[in-house]
């Protein structure tokens, strides 16, 4: 990427914490450029909402979105910003993304976390320590943002689980597959 391209992109405004393979916090990187080159191990979560029937509800990536772009996703996945939870940080992307609010769901909490290093096309790179936070919502009354959102699905998860050949042409991001596949809640 060129200093132009790194100076004029939104991440380049923002930092993410840094943190080292036990998830301790080893201070504040720009976000850029924990994603490009060899990239920077930092923090972040992905989450996966379901409802009363064990349906996931996936989220497709923007098109305008840096890394993975148009891939599915879990619910939604971000990174946290210095003084956040990761319980925080989720709220506020659900409520970003998707117009879902706390009142929705009462029983978000991490059921995991795992480190993982992918390379995306020639675009960049996730190097991130990924805690997976799971709700169950009450109310699925969604107000997606198209500006992080092309599509959304729900999909049964056993089977999605069970049998990833059936969603193939998804394009399932990766930090969503590590998570289904360590996944020992469901």
């Amino acid at each position: 990427m060129t200093s132009d391209a790194a100076e004029t992109h939104k991440n380049a405004e923002q930092d993410v914490i840094a943190v080292d393979p036990d998830d301790e916090p080893q201070g504040l990187v720009n976000r850029l450029e924990a994603h490009t080159g060899d990239g920077i191990r930092h923090r972040a979560f992905t989450a996966l909402l379901f409802d009363g029937d064990g349906n996931i509800l996936l989220a497709q990536r923007a098109a305008d979105k840096r890394l993975w772009d148009t891939c599915w996703d879990g619910t939604v996945a971000s990174h946290p910003v210095e003084g956040q939870t990761q319980v925080e940080a989720t709220e506020e992307r659900l409520e970003e993304e998707l117009g879902i609010t706390p009142d929705q769901y009462d029983d978000l909490r991490v059921t995991d976390r795992f480190e993982y290093k992918r390379y995306y096309e020639n675009a960049g790179l996730e190097w991130e320590v990924c805690a997976v936070l799971q709700a169950t919502l009450t109310d699925t009354t969604l107000d997606p943002n198209p500006e992080e959102v092309d599509g959304l699905m729900w999909v049964p998860y056993d089977r999605l689980d069970e049998h990833p050949e059936y969603y193939r042409q998804l394009r399932l991001c990766p930090w969503f597959e590590i998570a289904m596949r360590r996944d020992e809640e469901r």
